[in-house]
């Protein structure tokens, strides 16, 4: 199975436009992928001082960007998990990422489980569970976990029971100044399953974003993107995973 892992940054205050350039970016991945990742609340940014600051910029899971990706799923026949702050039907808040199928629904939405520092002022924690979902394609078996929750001994440990192939991993992953691929490769040891990280870059408010967005099987790097710029990754995954080299 081939996956993407898209790097983008959003104009925040802009959601109509970064949507727009997010859909042409996930577009072009999506032709060469059967399942594309985006980055943990993708179009938004996501740094909030609270409520009353997300509250316009979240949506309903099935509101504008799933609408918008959903047409290139369909059209690409291909899997999709994008960030976003969620707004429940009762009105609280999450942190949230939506799994499309190939034809363009939305089998699930996920919701973070473990928060970070940034998420607290306004997040609820995630009470969605873990699922795995099934490509069809030979070794499409994948899960789904947001940034902080691969810091989660209980989201590793339900990874290593059961039989995926990947993780499709949404994330903004903060710069503590140094390459963070060692750091996922050994969160993953132990669970046989690759992990697809689609990061954003660069500073937001407070906190700077770390780039270097990573599809990374064992501890095998195939492939990575730079530090700063919007892009995609593509690697090929074998159904049953690579030895460890190095």
């Amino acid at each position: 199975m081939k996956v993407a892992a898209v790097q983008f940054k959003p104009d925040k205050g802009d959601g109509s436009g970064s949507l727009r350039r997010l859909c042409a970016l996930a577009e072009q991945a999506a032709g060469e992928a059967d399942l594309v990742v985006l980055p943990e609340m993708a179009v938004t940014g996501y740094v909030f001082a609270g409520p009353e600051d997300v509250a316009p910029v979240a949506e309903a899971a099935d509101g504008p960007t799933f609408q918008v990706l959903s047409g290139v799923a369909a059209r690409n026949a291909c899997w999709i998990v994008v960030g976003l702050p969620e707004r429940a039907p009762d009105g609280r808040l999450f942190n949230s990422a939506l799994v499309i199928d190939a034809s363009g629904e939305l089998a699930f939405t996920y919701r973070k489980t473990l928060l970070y520092d940034d998420d607290l002022p306004w997040a609820c924690a995630g009470d969605s569970g873990y699922e795995v979902f099934d490509t069809g394609h030979p070794g499409g078996r994948f899960t789904v976990g947001i940034c902080m929750d691969l810091n989660d001994d209980g989201f590793v440990d339900w990874c290593t029971r059961e039989d995926i192939r990947s993780v499709a991993f949404p994330t903004n992953w903060v710069d503590e100044g140094h390459r963070v691929w060692g750091y996922w490769a050994w969160r993953m040891r132990d669970t046989g399953a690759a992990l697809v990280a689609a990061n954003t870059y660069g500073p937001e408010a407070h906190t700077a974003f770390t780039g270097e967005s990573a599809i990374i099987d064992g501890r095998v790097v195939l492939s990575a993107a730079p530090k700063n710029g919007d892009g995609f990754i593509v690697a090929e995954l074998e159904p049953v995973q690579s030895p460890d080299v190095g």
